[in-house]
């Protein structure tokens, strides 16, 4: 089902398929140690058992109905502090692809792919190799809910569940990956203002005043941008701004 991409330059010319699997993200790291991998390798699972998200949790899926997959990337043009750029690329690569069938799709802050007010249906995480040289490798996992119905989550959903339909998942992951290598040529290119400017104009909640959950506090607050770094801006009714990273802040309904 997952073969050899003719459609693409790099990605998906080296393609592992794993029946099962804990991690894809774990087994990339491993073959890359291994220099059994290389920029544009993808390893792909019908059943991941103890899938990663943000912030340590798990990912729930069901085998053979979602798309989990992760792909290897060199991202050597740019430096590792700037390494939300790459995070950013990849977001509005697979909200683009989705959108077609899901309008109304939008990225939270800093990789989750959601439908206000439904649930989340996706998510990415990126997991780095690092050397005395730099930024030696990118590992970026994704996980996407696809054609699962039921989940033990009331914030989960799917692209099947939100449109009736089924959907072949080998072909959905052709447009995917397609889709992914083209933002990151983009990136590639320089085209940083264009990209940033499209993930913020899909960002959840972003420029809407909204409760957020900081410490154990809750705070009205409105996302104002991103910072270089990639942390959330968050702007008060005093007219304060503040910056925060990925586990100092909590959105209101996930």
């Amino acid at each position: 089902m997952y073969k050899i991409l003719a459609n693409t330059l790099f990605l998906g010319k080296d393609i592992h398929f794993l029946p099962d699997c804990h991690s894809t993200n774990d087994m990339a790291l491993h073959a890359l140690r291994q220099k059994k991998a290389h920029e544009g390798s993808i390893f792909i699972t019908d059943h991941q058992t103890r899938g990663k998200g943000q912030r340590g949790n798990s990912w729930e899926t069901k085998p053979g109905e979602n798309l989990t997959f992760s792909l290897v990337l060199q991202p050597k043009f740019l430096d590792l502090s700037e390494q939300f750029l790459l995070n950013i690329a990849i977001s509005n690569a697979i909200r683009s692809c989705l959108q077609e069938y899901l309008p109304e799709l939008k990225v939270k802050w800093p990789n989750d792919l959601v439908v206000p007010g439904v649930g989340k249906m996706g998510g990415i995480l990126i997991e780095n190799l690092v050397g005395s040289a730099g930024w030696e490798y990118a590992v970026v996992g994704i996980g996407l809910n696809i054609n699962q119905r039921e989940f033990s989550s009331t914030q989960a959903t799917s692209l099947g569940l939100l449109t009736g339909s089924s959907f072949p998942l080998g072909e959905l992951f052709k447009l995917l990956i397609t889709q992914v290598e083209q933002a990151y040529l983009a990136l590639k290119k320089g085209k940083i203002e264009l990209l940033k400017k499209e993930y913020l104009h899909h960002l959840y909640l972003i420029d809407q005043w909204a409760h957020y959950r900081v410490g154990d506090e809750f705070q009205e607050g409105k996302i104002s941008g991103i910072s270089e770094s990639g942390n959330l801006l968050l702007d008060y009714p005093s007219g304060k701004q503040q910056s925060f990273g990925i586990k100092e802040i909590s959105f209101p309904n996930f």
